[in-house]
């Protein structure tokens, strides 16, 4: 199973979350940088949308380093990132697939 680091102590604003999570998981050039496409890149993860290739049944886990201190600092980004991860699985699991994205809080 997959786990990667997600540096959130780079993430200060909306342009910094969108760049932290294109550069760490390698989304492809089209990423819109915003959540309709952070989730879409997400939700189908397992068709290439990151560097990080799943075998079948694997879920990809979210490390979210230093998450106390990017709760306070930017709360917003902080919900949103929450209910992003919550709407990923969500819809997989509205269209019968299984859920993708675990977080971890470190």
């Amino acid at each position: 199973m997959p786990v990667v680091s997600i540096p959130l102590g780079e993430i200060v604003d909306w342009d910094s979350f969108h760049d932290t999570f294109a550069r760490v998981l390698g989304f492809p050039d089209v990423y819109g940088r915003n959540m309709n496409a952070w989730i879409d890149c997400l939700t189908y993860e397992d068709d290439g949308m990151t560097t990080f290739p799943l075998a079948a049944g694997e879920v990809l886990t979210l490390q979210l380093e230093d998450f106390k201190a990017f709760r306070l600092r930017c709360p917003e980004i902080c919900e949103g990132l929450l209910d992003g991860a919550a709407f990923v699985n969500w819809r997989r699991l509205e269209t019968g697939e299984r859920a993708i994205l675990a977080l971890a809080y470190h």
